[in-house]
C-alpha cells in the first residue's frame, strides 16, 4: 500500500507534554501511558465504538463511523460488528477492506493493512508491549511496536498477530495461528507460533 499520511489526533497537539509522549509511543519509545489525557482519548473512542456497534448492522451511516474513527482507508471498507480498538487513528487499511465478527487492533503503534484483505472472525491485532517485571508495569511503563500487513492477505478466524510483526503480500495465515515473527511475501503459515507451511504460487 502507498504511504499514507498520518495526523495526529488534535487533543494530543493542544497538550505539548501529551504530544510528546504520544510522539514516543509511535516511535516505540517507553511513554508515559498514565498520562489521564491518554486515558480521555480511549474513552473518546470507546464512545464512538459503542455507537458502531450498537446500531442495526445494516444502517448506511456505518460506514461514515468507520472512516470517521480509522486514520486512513479506501472507499470500500466494512467491518462486522462488533469491531473494537484501542484509539482508531492509528489503524490505516487499503481498499476492498472486509473484516468479520470481534476484529480487536489495540492501535498504540501503527497498524498498517494493505489492499484486498480479508480477516476472519476473532482476530486479534496487537502493539502494545509491557514490561516482564511486575513493578515495571505497575508504574503504567509501556512502549509499542507496529504491525504491517501487505496487500491481498487473509486471516483466519481466530489469528492472533504480535507486536512488531509484517505479514508479506498474498499470504494466507491458517486459523488460530499466533504470528510472532515476519512472515513473508507468497506464504501459507499456520500454528503456534506460525511457521510458513508453503510457498503459495502466483498466476
Amino acid at each position: 500500500m502507498n504511504k499514507i499520511e498520518y495526523n495526529i489526533p488534535e487533543e494530543v497537539e493542544r497538550d505539548e507534554y501529551f504530544a510528546q509522549e504520544w510522539r514516543k509511543m509511535l516511535a516505540g519509545e517507553v511513554y508515559d501511558a498514565g498520562y489521564p489525557p491518554f486515558a480521555e482519548l480511549l474513552k473518546k473512542t470507546r464512545r464512538t465504538l459503542k455507537r458502531y456497534n450498537e446500531l442495526d448492522p445494516f444502517a448506511p451511516e456505518l460506514k461514515d463511523i468507520l472512516k470517521g474513527l480509522l486514520g486512513a482507508c479506501g472507499d470500500k471498507v466494512n467491518a462486522n460488528q462488533p469491531f473494537r480498538c484501542d484509539y482508531g487513528c492509528n489503524i490505516l487499511v487499503g481498499e476492498n477492506f472486509f473484516a468479520n465478527f470481534n476484529l480487536t487492533i489495540l492501535d498504540e503503534a501503527i497498524v498498517t493493512i494493505g489492499h484486498d484483505c480479508f480477516i476472519g472472525p476473532n482476530v486479534s491485532i496487537y502493539t502494545a508491549c509491557h514490561p516482564l517485571e511486575a513493578e515495571e508495569r505497575n508504574k503504567f511503563v509501556e512502549w509499542a511496536e507496529p504491525v504491517t500487513i501487505g496487500d491481498n492477505v487473509w486471516l483466519g478466524g481466530n489469528v492472533t498477530i504480535l507486536p512488531g510483526v509484517t505479514i508479506g503480500d498474498n499470504c494466507v495465515i491458517g486459523a488460530g495461528s499466533v504470528v510472532v515473527d515476519d512472515i513473508p511475501s507468497d506464504c501459507l503459515a499456520a500454528g503456534n507460533p506460525a511457521r510458513v507451511k508453503k510457498k503459495i504460487a502466483r498466476k
